[in-house]
C-alpha cells in the first residue's frame, strides 16, 4: 500500500468530527459546556450524543451572542448540509453587508467549537436538535420570520393541484409530484425567472406578499378568496396549509427579501457610550467616600441589631415592617435598606440565630471583620457582592406563586447575577478612564451578548427567540441594579469605574493611573500586586462575550490577590481614624472624622448619635450614661476616658451628669424571685410604692428593704427606669450583672453559597482526566478486533461486549502476557456498570489480571470473574 498520506475524509457524524479534534479543542468544548462532562462520557460517541440532547443544546444556544445565534438560525433555514457561500448569502443578502463577511468566520468557528455545527465549509451541518429548535414551524415560528419550504408546504397537497400550479407558472407538466415540486422550487430560487413571474402579478397582490414577507408568514383566507389572493394561490406564491390558512413559501420570501434571512443583521456588538467624563482623581475620591459610607452603614445596621435583631418570618426572611424600621434607622429608602441587609448577609456578617424564637443578629465573623483595616473590610463586602447570586433588587416583587419576595428570604437567588455584575464592570473598564457609561447602551450591549436571556425563564424554557425587544428583562434589570449598587458600594465614583474597582476585577491599573502613582511607596505585602500569570484575559468591551461567563471569573486565590490589590489602592483614599473628640458645654461631643475602634465603641455606649455627616455629633443623656454604667464602667473610668480623648476641657455639666447618674445607679437592685427590688433606703422604696406609674408592676413590700413584683426582672428594670430611677440587675448571688451592648451573637455561620448556573466549570485536572478517559474509551469501542472462525466481521464500534468462556479468557490473557500484545476486554464493575477496555496484560495469578489499562492510562488489577470476554486486536495496516 502506498505510504503517501491520504486527504482526511469528511466527517459523517458529529462523533467523527469530535474524533478529529485535538485535546485542547476537546478541553475547550467541555469547559464551555460543562454539562457534557457530568458524568464523564465513556467515549466520543456518547459525548456526541449528549451534546445533541435538547437540554444541552438549549443551554448552549443560551450562551450565544446575537450574531452567532442569527448564524445558527440562518443555517436552520438553509439546505442541509449548506455550503458556506449559501450561509453568507442568507446573512449578507444580495446587496452584501460588508461587516458580515468579516464576522461570519468567527461565528461559524464558535458554533463548531460549541459542537452545534459540524462538517467542512462546503457541507455545514447544524446539530439535528438545534435545527428542530430553530427551524420554522406553525407551533414555534422562527425568529427569521420565514415559513416552510415549497416541499414542506405541499407535502399534503393533491398531485392534481400541484400540476395546476406548475402549469400556471409556465413550467412543463411532470409525471409525479416530487419532480413537479422540484421544478417549482427551482423557479422560485432562480432570481431572473422569479422576477419575470412577479412582474405578471398585479400591484394589489404584491401588497399581500409585502405584509407577509418579514413574518409571520401565515395568513387567513375565506373559502372564496378575493381575486388578488386567487392570483397568488394559482401561482403557488401562497400555499394552503390548513382550511382557511395560507403560508408564504420560504423561497418566495427570500427572493422578496433580497436573499436575507433576517430583516436586521447585527454582526458587530453595539458600542457602550459614555454619558459623562470626570477627572480620574475625582472618580477615585468619590468612590472612596462611598466606600467609607458603606462601611459605616453596615456597622450601624449591625450595631442596631447587636442585642437581637428582627424576628425571622415563618416563611423565612425579614418582615416588611422590620424592613421599614431598618430603613428609618439607616435614614435610607426601603430598597436601599434591603441592599445593605443582603450585603451583610452575603458577606457572612449577619444570620439567624437558630433559636426557638428565631431572630437575626450579627455573627462572630462580624467581630473579626470590625478589627480589620477599613480597606480590607471594604474588599470583603465588595468581593461578596461581586460573587453573590442573591439579588436585593427583587425584594418587594412577586414570585411564581404570587408571594412577596422579602429581604433575607428565599427566592432571591438569580444565578446570572455574578456574570452580569462582572460583565457590566468589565464594560466600564473598557471606557476611557473617568468615563461614566450611558445605562441604555450597557443594557443594549448585554442583550446583544445574550439575546436568549430576554426573560427570566429563557434559559430553561427552550425559547429560541432573539429576545432583543423590550428593556425590562432580567439581565437589563440586573445591569441597572449593578450600576446603582456599585455606586453605593464605592466600586464606581460618579458612575465611572474607580482604580480600586478595576483592581477588584483582577485588572491592571490604567497607564495614566500607574504614572500618577509612580512616586508612591513600593508595595511590600505579598498580595499587593496581581502576578501577571494570575491576571485573567478580559476581552475589550467591543468584543463578544466569551461563550461561558465563568471563564472570566477569578479563582479564590486570584480573587484574594485582586482584593489585596484593591485594598492597597483604596487605603490612601480613606480618612485616617481619629483618637479624639471635641466636648461641648451642651452635653454633646463632636467627632470631626472617623474614630478609632476603641474610642468609637466606648463613645457609642456612653452617648447617643444625634446627627451624622462629615462630622458625627454625640449627645450625653442620663440613659446613655446609665448604659455605660450597666456595661461595668465606673464613674471614675468615664471621667478619665473623656479627659484622655477630648481636645477641649471636659464641661462641668457633663461631669455633674455622670456623677449624678452614678450616685443613683445601683441604689436599687432588681433580681429574680418572680422579681424583687432591694434597696437600703426605706424612703426610696416608699416613694416607688406611692408612685401611680408603678401600679402595673404589681409591687408589694416583703421587708423594710425588699419589694416583690409580679413583673419579670426585665420588665421591672424597664418600668423603674421609665419612672426616673437607675436600678441595676443582680444575680442570684447578689452581684451586679454587667450588660454589654455586643453580647448577642449567632452561633458560627458560613456565608450563603452562591447558587451555580448549571454544572460548575471543570478545572484543568478534571478536564485532563476526562479527556484521557474519553480517548481511551473511544479507542476501546472503535479499535478493530480479529473475528473468530465462523463469526461475522467484528469491526469497530459494534457496541457489544466481547463474550468468551472462562477457560478461553484465561488462556488468551496468559498468552498475551507472554507475547506482550494488547487485548480488548469487556468488564463489569462492582456497581454493575459495563465498559469496554483495551489492556496490555502484565501478570495473571490468583484470580486477578494485572495490566496496563489504556482507558485509565495506568496499571490496574481486575478480577477475572468480572471480565465478560476477551478479543485480540486486529493487526494495523502498514
Amino acid at each position: 500500500m502506498s505510504t503517501e498520506e491520504k486527504p482526511a475524509a469528511a466527517p459523517r457524524s458529529l462523533a467523527e468530527a469530535l474524533r478529529g479534534r485535538g485535546d485542547a479543542e476537546l478541553a475547550a468544548l467541555l469547559r464551555s459546556r460543562p454539562d457534557l462532562v457530568t458524568p464523564v462520557p465513556t467515549d466520543l460517541t456518547q459525548l456526541a450524543t449528549r451534546a445533541g440532547t435538547r437540554a444541552s443544546v438549549v443551554r448552549a444556544l443560551d450562551r450565544l451572542d446575537l450574531f452567532t445565534l442569527q448564524t445558527a438560525q440562518a443555517l436552520a433555514v438553509a439546505a442541509d448540509p449548506a455550503p458556506y457561500d449559501e450561509l453568507l448569502g442568507l446573512l449578507a443578502g444580495d446587496e452584501g453587508d460588508r461587516a458580515v463577511p468579516a464576522a461570519l468566520p468567527g461565528a461559524v468557528r464558535t458554533l463548531r467549537e460549541q459542537a452545534l455545527v459540524w462538517g467542512d465549509d462546503d457541507r455545514l451541518r447544524l446539530v439535528r436538535t438545534a435545527r428542530e429548535l430553530l427551524s420554522p414551524s406553525p407551533q414555534h415560528p422562527s425568529p427569521t420570520g420565514l415559513g416552510p419550504t415549497v416541499r414542506e408546504a405541499t407535502a399534503g397537497m393533491s398531485p392534481g393541484r400541484i400540476q395546476e400550479i406548475v402549469t400556471t407558472v409556465g413550467l412543463p407538466s411532470t409525471h409525479d409530484s416530487v419532480s413537479a415540486v422540484a421544478e417549482l422550487t427551482g423557479l422560485f430560487t432562480d432570481r431572473e425567472r422569479m422576477a419575470e413571474l412577479l412582474a405578471e402579478v398585479p400591484f394589489e397582490s404584491l401588497e399581500v406578499l409585502e405584509r407577509l414577507v418579514w413574518g409571520p408568514p401565515y395568513g387567513q383566507v375565506t373559502a372564496d378568496p378575493a381575486t388578488r389572493l386567487r392570483r397568488l394561490l394559482d401561482r403557488g406564491l401562497l400555499l394552503p396549509t390548513a382550511p382557511g390558512t395560507v403560508v408564504l413559501p420560504r423561497e418566495v420570501a427570500l427572493h422578496l427579501r433580497g436573499g436575507r434571512a433576517h430583516r436586521t443583521v447585527e454582526p458587530v456588538p453595539p458600542p457602550v457610550g459614555a454619558a459623562a467624563t470626570h477627572p480620574p482623581q475625582v472618580v477615585d475620591a468619590t468612590a472612596a467616600g462611598q466606600a467609607y459610607t458603606a462601611l459605616a452603614t453596615v456597622e450601624e445596621l449591625l450595631k442596631d441589631w447587636d442585642e437581637g435583631g428582627p424576628a425571622v418570618l415563618r416563611s423565612g426572611g425579614l418582615s416588611l415592617r422590620d424592613l421599614k424600621r431598618t430603613a428609618v434607622a439607616l435614614d435610607v429608602t426601603e430598597p436601599v435598606a434591603a441592599f445593605w441587609v443582603e450585603l451583610a448577609y452575603a458577606a457572612g456578617l449577619l444570620a439567624s440565630d437558630g433559636e426557638a424564637d428565631e431572630r437575626y443578629a450579627a455573627t462572630p465573623a462580624y467581630d473579626t471583620w470590625r478589627e480589620r483595616p477599613a480597606a480590607e473590610r471594604w474588599t470583603t463586602l465588595a468581593a461578596a457582592w461581586l460573587t453573590a447570586t442573591r439579588t436585593p433588587g427583587l425584594v418587594g416583587g412577586r414570585d411564581a406563586k404570587d408571594h412577596t419576595l422579602s429581604a433575607l428570604g428565599p427566592g432571591l437567588d438569580r444565578s446570572a447575577a455574578p456574570e452580569v455584575r462582572r460583565r457590566v464592570l468589565t464594560l466600564l473598564a473598557g471606557l476611557p478612564e473617568g468615563a461614566a457609561p450611558d445605562a441604555g447602551s450597557v443594557t443594549e450591549r448585554l442583550r446583544w451578548e445574550r439575546p436568549l436571556r430576554a426573560t427570566d425563564g429563557a434559559a430553561g424554557s427552550g425559547s429560541t427567540g432573539s429576545g432583543t425587544g423590550g428593556g425590562d428583562d432580567l439581565r437589563s434589570r440586573l445591569a441597572r441594579w449593578t450600576l446603582t449598587e456599585a455606586e453605593m458600594l464605592g466600586v464606581t465614583g460618579r458612575g465611572a469605574l474607580s482604580a480600586h474597582g478595576r483592581a477588584l476585577l483582577g485588572m491592571p491599573a490604567p497607564k495614566a493611573h500607574a504614572e500618577r502613582t509612580d512616586r508612591s511607596p513600593e508595595p511590600t505585602g505579598p498580595g499587593d500586586r496581581l502576578p501577571v500569570h494570575h491576571r485573567p484575559a478580559i476581552p475589550p468591551p467591543d468584543s463578544p462575550a466569551p461563550s461561558s461567563p465563568l471563564l472570566t471569573a477569578l479563582t479564590p486565590a486570584e480573587q484574594a490577590a485582586a482584593s489585596a490589590a484593591a485594598a492597597r489602592l483604596l487605603a490612601p483614599q480613606l480618612p485616617e481614624p481619629l483618637d479624639h473628640v471635641l466636648l461641648q458645654a451642651d452635653l454633646t461631643a463632636v467627632a470631626p472624622g472617623p474614630l478609632q475602634r476603641p474610642l468609637a465603641d466606648m463613645l457609642g455606649v456612653l452617648a447617643d448619635v444625634e446627627s451624622k455627616g462629615g462630622a458625627t455629633v454625640y449627645r450625653f443623656t442620663p440613659g446613655s450614661v446609665r448604659r455605660a454604667l450597666d456595661a461595668g464602667r465606673a464613674a471614675t473610668d468615664l471621667h478619665a476616658f473623656l479627659a484622655a480623648h477630648s481636645r477641649t476641657p471636659v464641661p462641668q455639666p457633663l461631669t455633674y451628669l455622670i456623677d449624678d447618674v452614678a450616685r443613683r445607679h445601683g441604689h436599687l437592685r432588681v433580681g429574680a424571685a418572680s422579681a424583687y427590688v432591694r434597696c437600703d433606703d426605706d424612703a426610696m422604696l416608699h416613694e416607688i410604692l406611692a408612685d401611680k406609674r408603678a401600679a402595673g408592676l404589681g409591687l408589694r413590700r416583703l421587708a423594710p428593704t425588699v419589694l416583690a413584683a409580679q413583673a419579670d426582672p426585665a420588665g421591672l428594670l424597664e418600668g423603674l427606669r421609665r419612672m426616673g430611677f437607675a436600678p441595676a440587675a443582680e444575680s442570684a448571688e447578689g452581684d451586679v450583672l454587667i450588660t454589654r451592648a455586643d453580647a448577642r451573637r449567632t452561633p458560627p455561620r458560613a456565608a450563603p453559597e452562591p447558587v451555580p448556573e448549571g454544572p460548575p466549570v471543570p478545572d484543568d485536572t478534571l478536564l485532563a482526566a476526562a479527556i484521557r478517559a474519553v480517548r481511551a474509551g473511544d479507542l476501546a469501542s472503535t479499535v478493530p478486533r480479529k473475528a473468530k472462525a465462523g463469526e461475522a466481521d467484528a469491526g469497530a464500534g459494534s457496541g457489544e461486549l466481547p463474550r468468551t468462556g472462562s477457560a478461553e479468557t484465561l488462556a488468551t490473557l496468559q498468552a498475551a502476557v507472554l507475547t506482550g500484545e494488547s487485548l480488548w476486554i469487556g468488564y463489569v464493575n462492582a456497581e454493575g456498570a459495563a465498559s469496554q477496555r483495551v489492556i496490555a496484560p502484565v501478570r495473571v495469578e490468583g484470580g486477578f489480571v494485572t495490566a496496563y489499562d489504556h482507558t485509565a492510562d495506568e496499571v490496574r488489577t481486575y478480577p477475572l470473574h468480572r471480565i465478560t470476554g476477551v478479543a485480540e486486536l486486529a493487526d494495523e495496516e502498514n
